[in-house]
């Protein structure tokens, strides 16, 4: 079983000709705190709502407790705890 509740490696999103995400990774480990922090257009929306379902990633790999998942919908990313 991994260490990590959330592994997100390589997570890339584009909005047509518009790079939002490129090779985004982030570990959070479990029974932890973290905060998102950067400047604007730094991503930090566009990573969340890839993790809660809103948006679908265009690659990359997502894993929550060590199982991968494709979230698609708002109830996907739920069902896992997630949002």
């Amino acid at each position: 079983m991994s260490e990590f509740a959330i592994e997100i490696s390589n997570v890339s999103k584009h909005f047509g000709g518009i790079k939002a995400l490129t090779d985004i990774s982030l570990n959070v480990k479990k029974a932890s705190i973290h905060a998102l922090i950067g400047e604007n257009g730094a991503g930090k929306s566009t990573l969340m709502k890839i993790l809660s379902g809103i948006y679908i990633k265009d690659s990359g790999i997502i894993k929550v407790n060590g199982e991968e998942v494709h979230f698609t919908t708002p109830k996907s990313s739920q069902n896992k705890g997630i949002g």
